[in-house]
C-alpha cells in the first residue's frame, strides 16, 4: 500500500482525540488524527511524524496523520497510524495469493447477525469471515491490543464464534503496524475481558493470526507472522532463559545420549511414578534385551514383566507390548512420527506423545507431567488445582503457545529439568539457581511454597494380609494371579486376608494337606499402592514334599481365581517369575535360604 503526497514534521500537542498540531516546514499545522486512540507512548512532543496532504483543496483540516517514529532506546522504530489502513493492506495481501487459494471473491464489510465484519472472502467452497484490528501499542517488543476498553471488539469476537458454529471459517487477523516486534498479546491491563474472549474464540476454532509489517514513511506492507500470546507473557518471555539454562545444565541420562522414538518412549513410560535413579538400571537392561519395536512386540509376556518387575504399576509394561504390536501392524515396524499417530498408541497420553513428538521430531507439542504443572503454577502464581484435569489442559496450552520453533524439544525437557532439580517440590525451592525467577510471579510475591495447589487425595484402603512362604528343601509354592486386576498377570506367594496367627497359620497348612515341620514368623511389611495399602505380615513353612502334597489338594489348586500353583526353585524365583516388589520382603533368596 503506497501514499502519496507525504511530508515529514514535528509533532508539538494533540488537544483531544481527533486532532493534533505539528509544525511542518516551519509553520504550525493542524493535523487530523485518523487514530482516535490514546497512543499517549507514541505522540509525544518533538517525535518526528510523517503526515499526508488531503486531495481535497475544500477539506479543513489539510493533513491526515500517517506515522510515528518512536524512540526505542535502540533505535528508532517506524509505527503507522493510520486506523484505516489494516483492513486495505489485509485484503491487498489475500488478493496477491496468501493465506488462502482460490479466492473468488472479497469484499468489505460484510454483515453478519449484530455485526460487520471487516472482510469477507469465498475460495471454493470456503466461506471465511476476517476481522481485523491495527495494532499500535508496543512496549519492550511486546504488542498489545487494545489500547483502551473495546465492547464492540468483544462482541465481534462472540459473533466470529457464532458464525463458526453455523459452518464459516473465522478469523481474527491482528496487524502490527510496525517492525520488530516479538510477540503479540492482549492486553490484560486495559480490558481483561477482551483477552477472555479471545481465549475463548480460539477454543472454539476462531483462528487468531498476527503479522508484522514492512513500513516506509509512504508505504506499509504485510511482513511476516508474530507469535500470538493469549495466556501468559511470563513464559514467553521464560522460553529463551530456559532452553539456554537447559543447554548448560541438563544431566547424562542415558535415553538422551541417543534420541530416537524407541528409547525416549521406553525411558518415559519407566519414569511415570518412578524416580530417574531408579529407573537407569532397568533402562539399560530393559533395552538390551529389547532394542527395537519388533523385539518388544515379540517377546511373551512373563518374560516382559520379569524385566519390569521393581518397577510397579505393571500394566504399564503390558501397554507397550500392544503398542509395539500395533507399531508392527499399523506402521510397519517403524515407530510413527506424528503427535496425532503416537497418541493413538495404546498406553500413551498427551505426556508422552508430547514427549515423544517433541525430543525427537521437533514437533511444537506440549509435555506437560507433574514437574512442569508445578513450575507454571509458580510461574504465573496459578491457584487453580492441577489435580483437576481442566487444569492440565489449560497449562498444555498456555506452554503450547510459547514453544520456540525449532527448539521444541530443549525447551519442554526445560520444563521437566527445571522442576526435577531446581524447582523441587516438598521444601523449598533453589530460586538462587533459577534462570527464570525475575520472572516467576510466587517468588516475587514470596510464596513458592503455596504452589501448585493440589486437593488432598483420598486416604487409601488400608489391606492386612497374610503371606504364606511354602518351601520344602527345593521348592518354593507361588502363583499366578488373575490376568485382570491389581498386579494382574504377575505371580506370588499364598496369601490370605487378615493378619493370622501362627496357630491359625498351622491349621491352614494341615488344611491344604500339608504337616509343617517348621513354622517361622517372618515378620512384617507395607507395599503402597496408588488406592490401596498392604500391611503384611508372613510365615515361612517348611513341609515336605511339598509339590505331591499341594498338587494332590484340589482346595488350594483348583480355585480360579487364584491362577496356578507353580513349585519354584530359587534361582528361578529369581530369573523366570515375575513377581512384585510387594514381596521382597518375603523373598528366600532375601534372606540368605
Amino acid at each position: 500500500m503506497k501514499y502519496e503526497r507525504i511530508s515529514r514534521a514535528l509533532f508539538l500537542e494533540r488537544p483531544n482525540r481527533f486532532i493534533a498540531y505539528a509544525e511542518l516546514d516551519g509553520k504550525k499545522e493542524t493535523i487530523h488524527v485518523k487514530n482516535t486512540g490514546r497512543c499517549a507512548e507514541l505522540l509525544r512532543p518533538g517525535a518526528v511524524i510523517y503526515v499526508q496532504e488531503s486531495d481535497n483543496p475544500a477539506r479543513k483540516t489539510k493533513w491526515d496523520l500517517i506515522a510515528v517514529e518512536k524512540d526505542t532506546g535502540k533505535g528508532k522504530r517506524l509505527i503507522n497510524m493510520d486506523s484505516q489502513i489494516p483492513n486495505r493492506v489485509v485484503q491487498e495481501w489475500i488478493e496477491q495469493g496468501n493465506l488462502f487459494s482460490d479466492v473468488t471473491r472479497i469484499g468489505p464489510e460484510t454483515t453478519f447477525g449484530n455485526s460487520r465484519f471487516d472482510l469477507y472472502v469465498e475460495a471454493g467452497d470456503r466461506k471465511i469471515f476476517i476481522e481485523v484490528k491495527g495494532v499500535t501499542l508496543e512496549g519492550n517488543g511486546v504488542c498489545r491490543f487494545p489500547d483502551a476498553p473495546s465492547d464492540r471488539a468483544v462482541k465481534h469476537l462472540e459473533e466470529l464464534v457464532r458464525a463458526k458454529k453455523e459452518g464459516y471459517e473465522a478469523y481474527v487477523f491482528f496487524v502490527i503496524q510496525m517492525k520488530g516486534v516479538s510477540y503479540f498479546t492482549p492486553n490484560t491491563d486495559t480490558h481483561p475481558a477482551f483477552a477472555e474472549a479471545l481465549r475463548r474464540a480460539k477454543s472454539a476454532g476462531v483462528e487468531i493470526l498476527a503479522y508484522d509489517c514492512d513500513v516506509a514513511a509512504d508505504s506499509i506492507r504485510i511482513g511476516n507472522p508474530v507469535d500470538v500470546v493469549l495466556h501468559s507473557p511470563r513464559m514467553k518471555e521464560a522460553v529463551e532463559p530456559l532452553v539456554e539454562w537447559f543447554r548448560a545444565n541438563q544431566r547424562d541420562l542415558p535415553w538422551r545420549r541417543r534420541m530416537d522414538a524407541y528409547r525416549v518412549w521406553i525411558s518415559e513410560i519407566m519414569l511415570q511414578q518412578t524416580r530417574v535413579e531408579a529407573v537407569k538400571p532397568y533402562y539399560e537392561r530393559f533395552l538390551k534385551e529389547l532394542p527395537d519395536v519388533k523385539a518388544l512386540a515379540e517377546v511373551p509376556e512373563d518374560r516382559l514383566l520379569k524385566l519390569w518387575e521393581g518397577l510397579g504399576y505393571y500394566n504399564r509394561a503390558r501397554n507397550l507390548k500392544e503398542a509395539a504390536c500395533q507399531i508392527m501392524e499399523e506402521y510397519g515396524g517403524k515407530f510413527p512420527d506424528t503427535y496425532e499417530e503416537i497418541l493413538s498408541l495404546k498406553g500413551i497420553g498427551s505426556y508422552t506423545a508430547g514427549a515423544v513428538s517433541s525430543f525427537v521430531y521437533g514437533i511444537r507439542k506440549p509435555a506437560v507431567d507433574g514437574n512442569v504443572l508445578r513450575v507454571v503454577s509458580r510461574i504465573t502464581a496459578d491457584s487453580d488445582d492441577i489435580a483437576r484435569p481442566g487444569t492440565k489442559s489449560k497449562v498444555e496450552n498456555m506452554v503450547e503457545e510459547v514453544i520456540p520453533a525449532g527448539s521444541a524439544g530443549d525447551f519442554n525437557q526445560s520444563l521437566i529439568e527445571l522442576g526435577a532439580i531446581v524447582c523441587v517440590p516438598n521444601g523449598e525451592p533453589k530460586c538462587g539457581e533459577c534462570p527464570v525467577s525475575h520472572l516467576c510471579l510466587a517468588h516475587e510475591q514470596g510464596r513458592e511454597t503455596e504452589f501448585p495447589v493440589k486437593k488432598k487425595a483420598k486416604s487409601r484402603r488400608i489391606e492386612k494380609r497374610t503371606i504364606l512362604v511354602f518351601r520344602d528343601n527345593e521348592k518354593t509354592a507361588v502363583r499366578k494371579r488373575p490376568d485382570t486386576g491389581l498386579l494382574a498377570g504377575m505371580y506370588e506367594f499364598p496369601g490370605m486376608e487378615g493378619h493370622l496367627k501362627q496357630e491359625e497359620v498351622i491349621e491352614q497348612a494341615k488344611a491344604l494337606g500339608l504337616m509343617p515341620v517348621r513354622v517361622k514368623r517372618l515378620g512384617s511389611a507395607k507395599h503402597i499402592f496408588s488406592h490401596v495399602e498392604w500391611h503384611m505380615i508372613g510365615y515361612e513353612i517348611i513341609v515336605d514334599e511339598l509339590e505331591r502334597n499341594l498338587k494332590e489338594n484340589s482346595a488350594f489348586v483348583g480355585e480360579s481365581e487364584q491362577g496356578n500353583i507353580l513349585f519354584a526353585g530359587l534361582r528361578e524365583l529369581r530369573e523366570k517369575y515375575p513377581m512384585p516388589s510387594a514381596f521382597e520382603a518375603y523373598m528366600p533368596e532375601g534372606r540368605g535360604l
